[in-house]
């Protein structure tokens, strides 16, 4: 785990001493590896690799990056952990190679000469962000991952080729000009984190999970940032395993539970290889629990395991975690985070997440993560498991949704016309009201907000525009454009949805290629790695995401619960009731923050004449969505909480003195917060 950048010229270029400019960015991700750093030009060639390290598999000199090959081809510099490092190791030295060291990176360069790359990704097991230079032919290789776990920007500044793992590197450059993206700043305002095909700048793109792009110095001079982009192509796709997960499909039998079982350990032993201290997040779900019992069953001491609670009723899993690591046996730490304490990291988040980002639970998973760096150096966490395994109530609502369609739009409309005639507070009230005697369980699920979530979801066009009003989880106060026309991430999405049988498969599919790397993985990364910390995740190895596709969603997803198959072999290691029982999300009470600590701050960020004074967005639309929720008519946390995050990001940078807002330029009608359906 590291941070790398690099810098490459078109040809013929004239101003080679722009590869200074390696050193300044390099020292940008100082924090993604606090354990030194390295860099490496080649004036000649045009082209300029850095490295920062975080040394986590062979601490000495011999894993240091950017690292050469032993025949002097290949130069590395390397983001990420091969988890089967050794298996390949010991291939190679029976094919007569050797090693200096004992580094990943070092097996990952040899492999590469051994059988050429494509053919040595194939085999890599692991989370990987690299750039690969090959000296003979000069050309650039940038890969990046199955699924989008390490992060890779690319840019261009007056031609020149711009890449590192966060967005802070390439503003180091001194030619990149800043420009806000309109369409990455709806995506950020509608749903708190901006996808994959968007970054927040113009003439920026991350390099999408599973891909790679080849380019020599010649054919970058020929080239802009489209161009650039559409050169990148799939190693490595999703889309095919679901194809092949549907061609060869696992039957329900006994065996599935063991077969799991057996692919969960290996992937959990894999990633307790470590030259620093190992532990683990645990929750008390399903998925980390699963995680920690694994390691727990394979480990001869006691795993550390790291929680934080709440005081906020609604907010604290703490117990329900102790109560996993004490039948475990593990050594189990635990702080309960005080209001105050968790108030006070947000000054921090802009500068931590150098992309905007706003979802809530970014706070407690820093929380967590400083929690963790006090006594290891590498975490195992449980992300991923509701993805491949079903586990969002999404994925059980789009099934159980899945006739809306048959109902008239129009009919459909009204319908929700009708239901947000009356506010939350209302709604609320009327559930009370004793002649209509409603039970206590359906007051608690009928409360005003479900009402106004149900009647956005009412209105829905299609199955995909249901999927993201599902996604988004409320009422929306605007929409910047028909979610509808949002294009997906893979050109052959539209085969694949048509192969997959239930509105729950294609909204797991979805989740995959979108949520997953554009929020969760983004949340985990940036949070630990703030903090010099590794995280990895063992229900993300894709030989388990390649076996969860050859389940039908029958076995996946029952009576109502999902990941089925993970609860089955869970209970192999821990009583059922530790574990079953209602999904409770890793958050903060933020909405109720914004009425109370936190409403002063706020309050100053979001005033009219300071949000007049700065492009894109509309001070009415804001005043509006502030004045509901402070009056408790809306709950508008998580559109004021983007808000916030955009604002405050924004203001870090214009304090910075570097290279920052140039020319955001003016609002496009139809976007961000200016359309007409918000007045």
């Amino acid at each position: 785990m590291c941070g790398i950048s690099g810098i490459m010229l078109p040809a013929p270029a004239r101003a080679r001493p722009r590869l200074e400019a390696i050193t300044a960015m390099t020292a940008r991700l100082a924090h993604r590896g606090p354990d030194g750093g390295g860099i490496w030009l080649d004036r000649d060639a045009g082209i300029a690799l850095g490295h920062r390290r975080l040394a986590i598999i062979d601490k000495s000199d011999a894993g240091r990056q950017p690292m050469v090959s032993h025949d002097q081809r290949y130069l590395i510099t390397f983001n990420g952990e091969v988890y089967n490092a050794p298996a390949l190791r010991a291939e190679l030295l029976a094919l007569g190679h050797r090693f200096r060291g004992h580094s990943d990176t070092e097996v990952m360069l040899t492999a590469i000469m051994a059988f050429g790359l494509e053919r040595a990704l194939d085999r890599f097991v692991g989370m990987f962000a690299f750039a690969l230079w090959d000296r003979t032919e000069r050309r650039l290789h940038l890969v990046r991952d199955r699924l989008g776990k390490k992060p890779l920007y690319l840019g261009q500044a007056n031609g020149v080729l711009l890449f590192g793992s966060e967005l802070e590197a390439l503003r180091a450059f001194p030619d990149f000009q800043a420009r806000i993206d309109p369409d990455a700043l709806v995506a950020l305002l509608h749903q708190g984190w901006i996808p994959e095909e968007h970054c927040i700048w113009q003439g920026v793109f991350k390099l999408p999970p599973g891909s790679m792009l080849s380019i020599g110095a010649a054919e970058l001079a020929a080239c802009d940032v489209d161009r650039l982009r559409a050169r990148a192509r799939p190693w490595w796709s999703l889309t095919n395993v679901v194809r092949q997960g549907r061609e060869d499909p696992l039957v329900e039998h006994g065996e599935i539970e063991a077969m799991l079982d057996e692919l969960l350990r290996t992937a959990v032993s894999d990633r307790m290889v470590s030259d620093v201290p190992v532990g683990a997040f645990l929750s008390g779900g399903i998925d980390s629990s699963a995680v920690v019992a694994l390691m727990q069953a394979q480990s001869p001491t006691q795993i550390r395991t790291f929680t934080i609670g709440f005081a906020e009723s609604g907010y604290d899993e703490a117990s329900d975690a102790r109560a996993v690591a004490q039948h475990l046996g593990t050594d189990h730490t635990e702080h309960r985070v005080t209001p105050a304490e968790a108030q006070a990291v947000i000054p921090d988040l802009p500068g931590i997440w150098s992309e905007p980002f706003a979802d809530v639970s970014q706070i407690p998973t820093l929380l967590v993560a400083k929690l963790a760096r006090e006594r290891v150096g590498v975490v195992l966490s449980g992300d991923g498991g509701d993805e491949c395994f079903g586990g969002y109530r999404r994925h059980f609502m789009a099934n159980r949704l899945s006739s809306l369609f048959w109902v008239p739009a129009g009919l459909r409309r009204a319908a929700a016309t009708s239901l947000t005639s009356l506010g939350p507070p209302v709604w609320n009230e009327l559930l009370e009201w004793p002649p209509l005697s409603w039970s206590r369980n359906l007051r608690r699920t009928l409360q005003g907000e479900t009402m106004h979530k149900l009647a956005d979801v009412l209105d829905s066009a299609d199955e995909k525009d249901l999927y993201h009003r599902l996604l988004q989880g409320g009422p929306q106060a605007y929409r910047p454009c028909s979610r509808s026309d949002r294009p997906e991430p893979a050109d052959d999405v539209a085969d694949v949805m048509r192969l997959l049988p239930s509105n729950a498969a294609r909204a797991m599919f979805r989740d995959t290629i979108g949520y997953l790397p554009g929020d969760v993985l983004v949340k985990v990364d940036r949070a630990t790695m703030a903090l010099g910390l590794e995280a990895r995740c063992p229900l993300l190895d894709h030989r388990i995401l390649a076996f969860a596709w050859r389940l039908p969603i029958g076995s996946k997803i029952r009576g109502g619960k999902g990941k089925w198959p993970l609860r089955q072999v869970l209970g192999r290691y821990l009583p059922r009731h530790l574990f079953e029982r209602p999904k409770q999300g890793f958050s903060v009470p933020v909405g109720s923050w914004l009425r109370g600590p936190l409403r002063s701050w706020a309050d100053d960020i979001l005033k009219s004449d300071r949000i007049s004074r700065r492009d894109h967005l509309n001070p009415k639309v804001i005043a509006r969505l502030w004045s509901e929720h402070q009056a408790g008519r809306r709950d508008h946390t998580r559109q004021l909480w983007a808000l916030l995050m955009f604002e405050t990001w924004r203001d870090r940078l214009d304090a910075s003195g570097q290279p920052g807002l140039a020319g955001a330029g003016n609002p496009v009608p139809g976007q961000a917060l200016h359309f007409a359906a918000a007045e």
